[in-house]
């Protein structure tokens, strides 16, 4: 890859002046050679091989930093499905292995780490029943283990059994970890069609159809979009707009991919994908919210901001595209409510609701992220969210994912922090009116017309 001097000074300037970043490097591990029909044995097989595969990761990444100068902000693992992995040992209790996960990423030095994950979107193993029952004591009693499960795909519907499970998962996990806001739950995150080379926490896991070992990097720079956008001016057209979004796309790619790269050779292993999001930061300029703000609407949430989304979103996954023959992940725009400070005031204000969330989860890369909602909450209520989430997904065959946080003893329009890139949330209402039917119905949603295609 080479790059004028015209580039590299541009380069120069969106990360000293623009907070471009490397949002994360990950380190993918395949574990499927660690099962064991002994639950301990399992544990310490997991425990020895990413501590053998990912040991030199935060050195790499450090050493890359200091060579190019581009900040590396998180350093994570992403794992085989962990109920893949426990299959074999019949144990009903999994929590040995998350911790057996949360002691190897500490060993390493890694943020996070996912993976404790499962696919249920056509229902359950016995090995997933036991994952599902695990989760909220896994995410309560450890510090850097990540958890996803997968409730439904275009191909399969949705599992509404699964769904309702989730919701109560969710529920007890906000109990576990109430003297913390609930924060377990910003571990934890539910998809509708997965995708199995994801970067980012909490849905970072590695599919089976990955090499042993893979190396990916999410990129951010909403900074640098816009900036761009603040030098275009009020006045150009909408196809000016999408062009100059499209452009600084191209740009932060081509970095991702230098740095990715790089990372996979010095750490001898395969180079997987560039994750092309625009992922905000609590961060004052760092917000995805300033970008729509600046297309044109007066604050997100206003009339035509679902717009303003999609078009954004778009052109950063055609300039990805242009950047990079390995584009993947969940590329586009995130939309994570704590985390990106020009959403939290938004809310704040009263211009962005739930409801407009959820519409602008038809657009983005992935859905309804790191939202609050008051800690009493109905199970069936946050089924019912989640329900409209996976099924805007199912429907529209793309990625769809929330995030949800039911916070112990708050409620709407109160705050909680939980500080560094989780940020601040404002709890949301999620209104008065009850789904306790539907909640009682379970079953599964069918696979809509548009999956019987070949």
């Amino acid at each position: 890859m080479v790059f004028t001097d015209s580039e590299i000074l541009e380069t120069v300037r969106m990360l000293e002046l623009e907070t471009l970043d490397i949002r994360t490097t990950t380190l993918g591990i395949n574990l499927l050679d660690c099962a064991d029909p002994d639950l301990e044995s399992t544990a310490e097989k997991i425990y020895a091989k990413i501590v053998h595969q990912a040991k030199n990761l935060v050195e790499v990444a450090e050493s890359i930093a200091a060579d190019y100068g581009v900040p590396i902000v998180n350093k994570r693992i992403a794992v085989t499905p962990i109920s893949l992995v426990a299959a074999a040992c019949g144990s009903k209790d999994l929590v040995p292995l998350a911790r057996a996960l949360d002691a190897a990423a500490k060993e390493v030095g890694v943020d996070f780490i996912g993976g404790f994950s499962a696919y249920v979107h056509k229902g359950f193993t016995s090995a997933d029943d036991a994952l599902f029952d695990s989760i909220p004591r896994a995410l309560a009693e450890t510090d850097h283990v990540c958890s996803s499960v997968s409730l439904g795909t275009t191909r399969a519907g949705v599992n509404m059994d699964a769904t309702a499970r989730f919701a109560e998962v969710v529920k007890e996990s906000a109990r576990l970890t109430a003297d913390t806001g609930g924060l377990g739950c910003a571990k934890l995150v539910c998809f509708t069609n997965p995708v199995e080379d994801n970067p980012f926490v909490a849905g970072a896991h590695i599919g089976i159809g990955e090499a042993e070992t893979v190396l990916s990097v999410g990129i951010s720079g909403p900074g640098v979009v816009r900036s761009a956008l603040e030098r275009l001016g009020p006045g150009a057209d909408l196809l000016a707009v999408s062009e100059v979004v499209k452009r600084t796309a191209f740009k932060i790619t081509r970095v991702g991919e230098l740095v990715g790269r790089e990372a996979a050779r010095r750490l001898g292993t395969s180079f997987g994908i560039v994750d092309v999001s625009l992922a905000p930061t609590p961060a004052i300029g760092d917000s995805v919210s300033d970008i729509l703000e600046l297309v044109g609407v007066e604050r997100t949430g206003a009339p035509g901001t679902t717009a303003a989304l999609a078009l954004l979103t778009d052109a950063v996954k055609k300039g990805g595209a242009m950047g990079s023959s390995s584009v993947g992940g969940l590329s586009g725009a995130f939309i994570p409510v704590s985390e990106d400070e020009g959403m939290i005031d938004a809310v704040r204000v009263g211009a962005l609701s739930l409801a407009k969330l959820e519409a602008m989860t038809t657009v983005c890369s992935v859905g309804l992220d790191m939202v609050a909602v008051p800690g009493d909450t109905p199970v069936s209520t946050l089924m019912g969210i989640i329900a409209d989430e996976m099924a805007i997904g199912m429907v529209n065959n793309k990625t769809t994912a929330v995030r949800i946080i039911p916070v112990p003893g708050k409620g709407p329009g109160e705050t909680v922090e939980w500080g560094g890139l989780l940020g601040t949330a404002i709890v949301q209402d999620p209104g008065k009116f009850h789904c306790d039917v539907l909640y009682n119905r379970r079953g599964r949603i069918p696979a809509p017309i548009q999956s019987y295609r070949n």
